[in-house]
């Protein structure tokens, strides 16, 4: 969905769990928190805060684990 990164909540290089908060986004005046689609590694965030991004947008580069 088209929105602003409002905050990035976890680190690059950060293992995480499924369902983990990794950003939260604001669209349609609402704030919409984007979580880990399986246990993983963050490897980067291509947007930062406040960037505007487009519908379909990849926002997060992430490895999954075995």
């Amino acid at each position: 969905m088209p929105g602003k990164v409002i905050a990035l909540v976890a680190q690059p290089g950060a293992t995480v769990q499924k369902g983990a908060p990794l950003l939260v986004m604001e669209a349609m005046k609402m704030e919409h928190t984007i979580s880990a689609p399986r246990k993983g590694i963050v490897k980067a965030f291509r947007y930062a805060p406040g960037d505007q991004v487009s519908d379909g947008a990849e926002l997060v580069d992430f490895e999954g684990a075995e």
